[in-house]
């Protein structure tokens, strides 16, 4: 998959889980947002009102600092293919 396809795949990815209605898992969020981040090179402070929040959301962070931002877009397209697979 070349570089903008990839990109496409992530945008159209991102544009599902956006006109989901229905709340995702807690877990399933953490990784979403860690791999988003990643995937947009987006290193800002997590800035939840709720502490506890944003140790969870910086700890997610953390788990994802060595992968590419391309292995990040793939994660987040194989996260989102798998929840609508799989979700009930």
């Amino acid at each position: 998959m070349t570089p903008e396809e990839l990109h496409i795949e992530f945008e159209e990815a991102v544009e599902r889980v956006n006109a989901h209605a229905e709340p995702f898992p807690a877990d399933f969020l953490l990784r979403l947002y860690a791999y988003y981040k990643k995937a947009t090179n987006d290193y800002g402070r997590p800035s939840s009102r709720k502490q506890i929040i944003n140790a969870f959301k910086t700890n997610a962070l953390f788990q994802v600092q060595d992968i590419s931002e391309d292995e990040a877009k793939q994660e987040y397209i194989d996260l989102v293919k798998n929840y609508f697979l799989y979700r009930k």
